[in-house]
C-alpha cells in the first residue's frame, strides 16, 4: 500500500528530498576528490547544476498556482538533472578509479529518475 505524505510546502516534495541528498553527494563525496585542474570546468560546473534543481523547485514552488510558471520551473529542473547526468558520465568516465564507478552510478540513475519525477509531476500538477 502506497501512502501519499501531505506536501506543505516544498522541502516536502520526495523529489526535492532525493536532489538536495544527491547535491550533498556531489559535493561532499565527488568534488573534492577532482584534481585541481578542473577547478574551473567539472568541479565548477557540476557544482552549479548539483544545486539548481533545489533552487528551481523552491523557485517554482512559489508560483504553483500559475500552472505554466510552475511547469516551467520544473521543466528547468529536468534540464539541469540532464546536465547532472553528462557531467557525472564525464567524471565517471574521466576520474571513475579516484572517485568511484559506483558512486558515479548511483548519481547518474538518480538525477535520471528524479527527471522523470519532476517530468510527471509537471503533467500532473492540474489534476491535483
Amino acid at each position: 500500500i502506497m501512502t501519499m505524505d501531505k506536501v506543505v510546502g516544498f522541502a516536502d516534495l520526495n523529489v526535492y528530498k532525493s536532489l538536495y541528498q544527491a547535491m550533498l553527494k556531489v559535493h561532499k563525496e565527488v568534488l573534492p576528490k577532482l584534481p585541481p585542474s578542473e577547478k574551473f570546468g567539472l568541479i565548477d560546473q557540476a557544482g552549479r547544476a548539483s544545486k539548481s534543481p533545489c533552487a528551481l523547485i523552491a523557485e517554482g514552488y512559489a508560483r504553483r498556482t500559475s500552472g505554466k510558471e510552475w511547469k516551467k520551473y520544473l521543466r528547468d529542473a529536468v534540464g539541469e538533472c540532464n546536465e547532472m547526468i553528462v557531467h557525472i558520465s564525464m567524471i565517471r568516465d574521466l576520474y571513475g578509479g579516484v572517485v568511484g564507478v559506483g558512486l558515479c552510478e548511483e548519481l547518474i540513475s538518480t538525477y535520471n529518475i528524479c527527471g522523470k519525477q519532476l517530468y510527471r509531476l509537471g503533467e500532473s500538477w492540474n489534476s491535483l
